[in-house]
């Protein structure tokens, strides 16, 4: 696709307004409008005439099935599909597509996670047409972007939460508008940016190793000789072959009426990222997902395998997902942008403040917004930042919010050039502030970047938590504002103890540190270093009121979430540890006896000819055969503590079990594993090395 026909097919696959304009009567598209807009439902001759029109629409672009496209709480996209096709009373194929099928799909909720919200024998579930997400077609299906719930109406899914943390954060943020006289703005919508990250590898050397196929990381590896130490291959030129399948992937998402902007390497050999432009968060998180799927499938047709795990290799940085989050009305005005003069500006005040205000009481709930067995092993490492939730500002803001503490007047700092030392290069005008990548939560400029979320995660999560925290904030200022009767003595004061009271949340040095890691003890942040360590929060008693009192979760459905998400990071460890196992027994454990035998063999030679100058032959003998017993004792200790995996009766005992024993004994049996893999000899390797996988995209 060229520039000239990018206009023309960009959305082309997607029922979006624009197609709605045009085949819907005026009447029909006001109502989908106000169902959209305001939340109003539709009514069955409405839709009835949305799905005539959509099923029209996706026949003539090929499509010969439709699917209810949900999120289930795997984290994954699911999909069940059904054709268009029917007979008539003849026998004669039609193509019929009702109202009800476009409203509601059933499923089979049977073997989706739950987490005890219903009994397995209880297998109903709900797919309901979300109209807020337009529908699409990929592979000659119309995809029909919709909740999931069961049959008593609770939360199966990742976008019910979300669209029910849009509701309320939007209600709570138009009383704090009302309160400065805005009566124009009818809406306020809460807007993401994800910044994905994720590797390429051939797919020859991805079939050779069992732990990438399993767990989608390297269980052993020795560190290469070459790694990102020279960091060449940051915004480095990209590889013919990685160009090509880039652009297939801004095709298809082109298509599917996402705007992919953004592309380059990043800091680790075959690592790459992909941005795309703003948009309001729920359709953001089904792109993002959209996005991940045809990473993945474009990746496959071009010989490779695109990793989406945060650290799938040991030695070099691991995957992100930075979501930059904002604030957006109807009417275009981003509430998080300071303006010419922030200390002037009382609104942005005070909306910057009810987000400091959140994070701080609520970092445990963001925490728990990223925890993943993935996760785990990038946050921390000197390449993401820390399990410690803190903000960075920028220093005008930071100075500003001082000023407002002290009760002071501050003006902010002029704008300056940049001073290149080059006379030939144009002026560029100097940012207020530098950024700081270590932090986990950066404000940059009219936004937030939520730098903890890791590459895999299906985005709803760590959005609904932070638009329902804020929408929290937001609905105790207004209380406090609408009772006075003073207002703009009620709204300083209420800044003013804001920043007093939050203040400690806000770091601008070096998140990696150790001194940090003091300092955060000494101000009373948290630090939940692991999943393990952050999930049971979840069901403290101050969330389960958050969450009833803002109307996204119920008791029983955050308890499920708990429950799922401590089962799916013991199911990940558990898996690990079997492949590990397997790994060492059937591929490392012949690998290292091969050696020695080949070892012995060359002495013995030698020994035959007279030749008893062997001293590289003893070296390397002792060397192998010392790590062979302690890989031998690895391996059985490993296998001994699977044994007792069983023995765990709850979720958190088995996810606390998967952290302190079977994490541990992967990690030790690894030790001895790379320690050998650095003396084998290449002929003998068990599998592709880090040097064979990293740089298999060689052109």
């Amino acid at each position: 696709m060229n520039g000239k026909e990018l206009p023309e097919v960009f959305g082309s696959m997607v029922f979006s307004d624009k197609v709605m304009r045009e085949r819907l009567d005026g009447d029909t598209y006001s109502a989908v409008r106000l169902a959209i807009e305001d939340g109003t439902p539709l009514s069955h001759a409405v839709a009835k005439k949305v799905a005539c029109a959509m099923k029209d629409w996706a026949i003539e672009k090929g499509a010969t099935h439709f699917t209810h496209w949900f999120q289930p709480m795997t984290g994954i996209t699911a999909e069940k599909h059904d054709g268009f096709a029917e007979p008539d009373k003849d026998g004669n194929p039609i193509m019929k597509f009702s109202e009800k099928s476009l409203v509601k799909g059933e499923s089979d909720a049977s073997s989706f996670p739950s987490g005890g919200l219903r009994a397995t024998f209880e297998a109903r579930g709900y797919t309901a047409w979300d109209p807020t997400s337009y529908a699409f077609i990929k592979d000659r299906s119309l995809y029909i972007p919709t909740a999931f719930c069961s049959y008593g109406g609770e939360a199966l899914d990742k976008k019910t939460p979300l669209l029910r943390s849009m509701e309320t954060l939007n209600k709570q943020a138009l009383r704090i508008l009302k309160l400065f006289g805005n009566k124009t703005v009818k809406k306020v919508v809460p807007t993401v940016g994800a910044e994905q990250e994720y590797f390429l590898i051939d797919k020859s050397v991805y079939e050779k190793r069992l732990d990438l196929i399993h767990c989608g990381r390297t269980l052993f590896g020795a560190r290469p000789a070459k790694g990102q130490e020279l960091e060449d291959h940051y915004y480095g030129a990209i590889k013919s072959r990685v160009a090509d399948f880039m652009k297939e992937v801004d095709d298809e998402l082109w298509k599917l009426g996402v705007y992919a902007k953004t592309e380059h390497n990043e800091v680790a050999p075959a690592q790459h990222e992909l941005a795309c432009v703003f948009t309001s968060v729920n359709t953001a998180c089904d792109q993002n997902q959209l996005t991940m799927e045809i990473l993945k499938s474009v990746a496959n047709k071009h010989g490779m395998v695109c990793l989406m795990h945060e650290k799938p290799f040991a030695s070099v940085n691991g995957s992100g997902k930075h979501n930059n989050w904002s604030l957006s009305t109807d009417t275009g005005e981003n509430l998080l942008e300071p303006g010419d003069t922030p200390q002037e500006n009382a609104q942005f005040l005070l909306f910057l403040l009810a987000v400091i205000k959140a994070v701080d009481e609520h970092q445990d709930l963001l925490r728990i917004s990223v925890a993943t067995a993935g996760n785990d092993h990038r946050l921390g490492a000197d390449e993401a930042p820390p399990a410690i939730i803190s903000i960075y500002l920028g220093e005008d803001i930071e100075n500003i919010l001082k000023s407002v503490e002290k009760g002071k007047t501050y003006s902010t700092m002029k704008a300056e050039n940049l001073k290149t030392g080059v006379s030939a290069l144009p002026p560029i005008q100097k940012d207020a502030t530098d950024r700081n990548r270590t932090s986990p939560f950066a404000f940059t400029g009219n936004k937030f970047e939520f730098r903890m979320v890791g590459s895999s995660t299906n985005i709803a999560c760590p959005n609904f938590i932070l638009n329902t925290i804020v929408a929290d904030v937001l609905c105790g200022f207004a209380d406090e504002l609408e009772k006075a009767q003073d207002k703009s003595a009620a709204l300083a004061e209420l800044l003013k103890r804001a920043v007093k009271k939050h203040k400690r949340i806000i770091f601008a040095g070096n998140n990696y540190s150790k001194e940090w890691e003091k300092e955060a003890e000494k101000r009373g942040l948290l630090n939940y270093k692991t999943t393990v360590d952050a999930l049971p929060h979840y069901t403290d008693a101050k969330n389960i009121k958050l969450f009833k009192r803002m109307n996204v979760l119920s008791q029983s459905e955050i308890k499920s979430r708990m429950e799922i998400l401590l089962e799916n990071y013991a199911n990940i460890v558990h898996i690990e540890a079997f492949t590990a196992l397997d790994i060492a027994r059937k591929e490392i454990a012949p690998a290292i006896i091969g050696y020695q035998s080949f070892i012995l063999r060359e002495l013995n030679e030698k020994k035959s000819f007279g030749d008893y100058n062997c001293d590289l032959e003893k070296g390397l003998l002792s060397k192998i055969s010392e790590l062979s017993g302690k890989f031998a004792a690895a391996t059985d200790k490993l296998a001994k503590d699977l044994d007792g995996y069983d023995k765990a009766a709850t979720n958190l005992e088995k996810a606390v079990y998967c952290k302190d024993k079977l994490l541990e004994d992967m990690e030790e049996l690894r030790t001895y594993a790379d320690a050998a893999e650095l003396i084998l000899s290449k002929k003998m390797s068990p599998f592709p090395t880090y040097e064979d996988i990293l740089y298999s995209v060689k052109y």
